[in-house]
């Protein structure tokens, strides 16, 4: 058996300073990420709890809306039905004149 065969692998003294040189140079842009990915979540959480806001108040307007509604349909409702009254009233009026004439003129 000869060592040769092994896998077994050193760091040279020169790719070592290379990977810590490496590292010094992305650890302060890994940073800048960080606190860019920070910053940007901030932001997100800010939006997210107006569209919230803004949710809720569309909600609140559109139950208003919809109580409006009901109200102003009785209300047609109601008056759909007087004015069926009044136009039966005509209608049994004209209609006793007419019986009237017709006992008149006989």
């Amino acid at each position: 058996m000869e060592p040769s065969d092994s896998l077994v692998t050193v760091s040279s003294p020169p790719e070592a300073a290379l990977l810590s040189e490496a590292e010094s140079l992305f650890a302060p842009l890994l940073c800048d990420i960080t606190q860019q990915v920070h910053v940007g979540m901030e932001n997100m959480l800010k939006m997210i709890n107006e569209i919230d806001q803004c949710s809720n108040e569309i909600v609140e307007d559109l139950d208003k809306c919809k109580k409006s509604t009901i109200e102003r349909k009785k209300m047609l409702e109601d008056d759909k039905e007087c004015f069926q009254k009044a136009a039966l009233s005509v209608l049994d009026m004209l209609n006793n004149e007419e019986i009237n004439k017709s006992f008149n003129s006989s």
